[in-house]
């Protein structure tokens, strides 16, 4: 039995579809907050069973007769430590024998403020002793991606990444090498897979790609951390939302979001999506 935490969320979406390929859906079990937004799913022949990382009274009943459990990265920036432990502290007592976390691309020496939730989950799987293998996810495509739209209506991509690389993949790409992973059929406890894009791009290089597909002119404006943050504040984001977003950009330039590691690329047997790829996609969509 392989279970997949925040199974409506769209990783966890995406890694189902993928299992489906190849595994029985009866052997497939969706966890999720909301049961009824995976309706779909048991119509498919899913099992979906409610997991509230925030009611620990559901995880352990969630995950009786699990095998494998994908613990998919709760989006609650700040209280993600608190729910993944309960996760693993469930996982325990119901005897789950490997446990697979979507990390963040070296979570342990990361200067990404968002890391050290990361780090900190990474430390109760190793004292909980339950064997498992860190899929450390590099920067998700889709987060530059979803900006173009105000991209082309003010003609600049805006950023503090400097020309810090970012080796960003696909959404789909992380979720092909997580059911890999879980299919594998090897031994993958102990194992950390650093998961990079194969190309890397620069904020300059995403304002010059977009402006070339779109035949609009785009140009990349770089500014200070605060500044950057000032600025999505003004166009409304959350607090939380623009501060996270403005610490990534920062991070970045130190180097945090670029990777050189093969193992995505190894994992999915095939190349990740490339800038051009992701822009192309984008622009259709």
């Amino acid at each position: 039995m392989i279970a997949v935490t925040g199974a409506t969320g769209q990783l966890g979406r995406l890694v189902i579809e993928r299992l489906l390929d190849t595994v029985p859906a009866q052997q497939v079990l969706a966890l999720a907050r909301d049961p009824g937004r995976a309706s779909d799913l048991a119509a498919r022949g899913v099992q979906v069973r409610e997991a509230d990382y925030d009611r620990p009274q559901t995880l352990e009943r969630a995950l009786a007769g699990v095998d494998q459990l994908l613990l998919v990265s709760s989006s609650e920036i700040g209280q993600r430590a608190r729910q993944h432990a309960a996760v693993v502290d469930a996982a325990k007592r119901a005897g789950v024998q490997l446990i697979a976390y979507t990390s963040v691309l070296h979570a342990d020496v990361s200067p990404l403020g968002l890391a050290e939730e990361h780090r900190q989950t990474e430390a109760a799987l190793a004292a909980s002793g339950i064997p498992h293998v860190l899929l450390r996810n590099g920067w998700y495509a889709e987060n530059y991606m979803l900006g173009i739209p105000a991209a082309l209506q003010y003609g600049v991509v805006m950023g503090s990444a400097g020309e810090g690389r970012i080796s960003s993949a696909s959404r789909a790409d992380y979720a092909d090498a997580a059911a890999a992973v879980l299919t594998a059929g090897d031994a993958q406890a102990g194992r950390v897979y650093e998961l990079a894009g194969g190309t890397h791009f620069t904020l300059a290089q995403f304002a010059a790609e977009l402006a070339r597909q779109s035949g609009k002119p785009v140009k990349h404006q770089d500014m200070p951390e605060a500044a950057y943050k000032a600025a999505l504040l003004g166009a409304g984001l959350p607090e939380p939302v623009a501060q996270l977003l403005a610490d990534s950009d920062a991070s970045a330039a130190k180097g945090a979001l670029h990777g050189t590691e093969p193992d995505l690329e190894k994992l999915i047997g095939r190349p990740a999506a490339t800038l051009q790829q992701a822009v192309a996609a984008a622009l259709k969509s």
